[in-house]
């Protein structure tokens, strides 16, 4: 058991590294449709590509604009951080719980 919880913690570990990560591209998606980037920069591609099929799922299924405003980013946000509270902190108790 020693093995698998050591495996379930570094599991925990690296879903939270890239929940993180991908909470903070999608925040700075939503900070480049405030500027208006050039569309043909390769960091406004990457940012793009990456985020782009998420936030289009929500905007597919959610009425998530209201007044203008996109609000999907918002969603996502929130789905990322109930997802490092609740996956995250899951793996690592029963992680613990296997000690």
């Amino acid at each position: 058991m020693f093995l698998a919880s050591h495996f379930l913690l570094a599991l925990a570990k690296v879903l939270s590294l890239a929940l993180n990560a991908y909470l903070w591209i999608v925040i700075i998606r939503a900070v480049l449709s405030w500027v208006s980037p050039d569309p043909y920069n390769p960091i406004v591609r990457f940012v793009h590509n990456l985020t782009e099929p998420v936030l289009w799922r929500i905007r597919r299924r959610l009425p998530v604009v209201f007044g203008g405003v996109d609000l999907a980013p918002l969603v996502v946000v929130l789905a990322i951080l109930f997802l490092e509270h609740f996956a995250v902190a899951s793996l690592v108790e029963i992680a613990v719980g296997l000690r």
